[in-house]
Formats: C-alpha cells, sequence, structure tokens
C-alpha cells in the first residue's frame, strides 16, 4: 500500500512541475508588453526591455 503512495507522490510532483513550467513558458509572451516608463530627467518617455 506505501507503493501506491511513493507512485501517487511522484506523479503529483512531476504534474506539478508540468503546469508550472507551461505557466512559465507561456508567462514569457505577457511580459514583453511594457507600459513605457517616464525618465524624470529629460521628460522622455522610453520603453524598458
Amino acid at each position: 500500500m506505501e507503493k501506491w503512495w511513493v507512485v501517487a507522490a511522484i506523479w503529483t510532483m512531476c504534474a506539478m512541475c508540468a503546469v508550472l513550467f507551461i505557466r512559465g513558458a507561456a508567462g514569457g509572451a505577457a511580459r514583453g508588453e511594457r507600459k513605457p516608463s517616464r525618465n524624470i530627467r529629460s521628460g522622455q518617455a522610453r520603453v524598458r526591455g
């Protein structure tokens, strides 16, 4: 019976890693769209990269 707990724990950990990996990979596209920040000294707007 405890063998099944180990198998279930390993599968759960693999599933969580997959979910976090996919979320991280998909979040990169949303991070590319940043709002321009205001440069206080020159008064010009610039986009952070």
